[in-house]
This record gives C-alpha cells, sequence and structure tokens, in this order.
C-alpha cells in the first residue's frame, strides 16, 4: 500500500511538473527580457542575443518533450507532418513579399482543428522545412516557437470557442500578424540592438510596424479566401483520426 501511494504521488507530481515546465520557462524568458530594459542590470561581456536563443531552443526542447510524452498515434504525426510541410512550402513563393506569406494562415487552422499540441508541432515544423531553403540561423528557433505559438493558441482558442465563427477566426489570424512581430522583435533587439534600453526596445517595435502591418493583412486575405474551405477538410480529415472506444458500466455486459 505504501509503495503504490508513494507511486501515485510521485506521479501526480510528475505530471504537474510536466504541465507546468512550460509556461514557468516562458515567464523565466519574459523576466530576463524585462532586466536588460534597464542598462544597469546588465552585466558586462553578456551576449543577451545568444542567452535569449539558448532560452528559445529551452523551451522548444521542452514542448517537443511534451509532445513526445502524450503519445500521439502514428496517423496523427503524419498528419502533422503534412501540414507542417504545406505550410513551410507556401512560405517560399511569398519569400519576396514583405512578410506576406499563408504560412501563419495554415498554421492557424490546424491547430484550431487539431488543438494546441498539434498546432504547435505544425507551426515549428514550417519553420524548420522552409529555412532549409530559405536560409537557418539563430533566428530559426524563434520562428520556431513564434509560429508553433500561434498555432498551439489556435488550439486553445477552438477548444474554448469551438462556434467562435469565420469572422472570429479572421480577426485572431489578424491579430497574430503583430503578435508575431512582437514576438520576433525581441530576438533582434538582443542580438544586434546596442544598448538594450526602452528606448531602443520602442524605436525596434516602431521600425517593425509596416512589416507586421503586411502580415496581418496577408493573414486576413488567406483566411477570407480560404480559411472555411480549408477547415472544413482538416475537419473531414480530422473526423477519421478520431478513434472512440464505448466503455460498458461496471458490472455491465
Amino acid at each position: 500500500m505504501k509503495a503504490g501511494r508513494k507511486n501515485k504521488v510521485v506521479g501526480c507530481l510528475f505530471g504537474w511538473g510536466r504541465r507546468f515546465s512550460f509556461p514557468c520557462a516562458v515567464i523565466l524568458v519574459v523576466a530576463v527580457l524585462v532586466v536588460t530594459l534597464s542598462e544597469k542590470h546588465l552585466p558586462a561581456g553578456i551576449n543577451w542575443g545568444l542567452m535569449a536563443t539558448g532560452m528559445m531552443g529551452g523551451l522548444l526542447a521542452l514542448w517537443y518533450w511534451g509532445f513526445e510524452q502524450g503519445g500521439a498515434a502514428a496517423r496523427e504525426i503524419a498528419v502533422i507532418a503534412v501540414l507542417g510541410t504545406v505550410a513551410a512550402v507556401g512560405r517560399i513563393p511569398f519569400a519576396a513579399l514583405p512578410n506576406i506569406q499563408p504560412t501563419t494562415f495554415i498554421v492557424i487552422v490546424s491547430g484550431f482543428v487539431f488543438g494546441p499540441r498539434a498546432g504547435f508541432v505544425v507551426g515549428s515544423t514550417a519553420a524548420v522545412v522552409a529555412n532549409f531553403f530559405l536560409g537557418h540561423g539563430p533566428w530559426t528557433p524563434w520562428q520556431m516557437f513564434t509560429w508553433g505559438l500561434s498555432g498551439a493558441t489556435a488550439g486553445l482558442l477552438g477548444a474554448v470557442f469551438p462556434r467562435i465563427g469565420p469572422w472570429g477566426l479572421a480577426v485572431f489570424s489578424f491579430l497574430w500578424g503583430y503578435l508575431y512581430g512582437w514576438i520576433m522583435n525581441l530576438w533582434f533587439w538582443t542580438a544586434f540592438i546596442h544598448p538594450l534600453n526602452l528606448q531602443s526596445f520602442i524605436a525596434t517595435y516602431a521600425a517593425s510596424f509596416w512589416f507586421d502591418t503586411c502580415h496581418a493583412v496577408g493573414n486576413l486575405f488567406f483566411y477570407l479566401l480560404l480559411g472555411p474551405g480549408v477547415i472544413r477538410v482538416l475537419r473531414r480529415y480530422h473526423r477519421r483520426l478520431t478513434v472512440e472506444y464505448l466503455v460498458p458500466p461496471a458490472g455491465g455486459n
């Protein structure tokens, strides 16, 4: 009895640790970046761009660890891989346009239909695959995290508001055009801007406003053009992947 109770407690603690490790790590990254807004808190010789990229890599490792622990079925993994590849390929023809591409739209609708876990993996996979053609660098982990986060939040939106309607998702996609740029600005600011203070922080975000607006408008355009149809197709495949087991009540035949 004692051994069984001990194993139950350990399993419970492990489950809670796995559940809250990712948000705790996000809070840690945000806290470190906020500290950099004041020059007097900056230790000499610290490469904040490299440190922030390392933290982002740690966040990605935590999320993929949680995905692996979730025990996804082989068919689900195959669909996620295909969606991530489609999102990546959709980015390449639009590379010459300033921040206009269908990748964010595809990631958002994938997360909305298949859930937060699948949405994050689709987004992060899209960043990796596309950068094999467009070029890898220290920005890749940030793109993986940011696109993954757009898919994960879309999955949460679908879980909380499953009947949100097309205009709600259109607004959500539009807002993520700005959110994506704001998160990526953190990498640019810590890696290339000196000194790291409130003035340079505001200037960095002001300089990216028009690019973020192009991204937001592009997301809105692709969703209004293709969104409802793509969601219907994805839901059809999602139903095929869903298996329900009917368990008889205790004592039943």
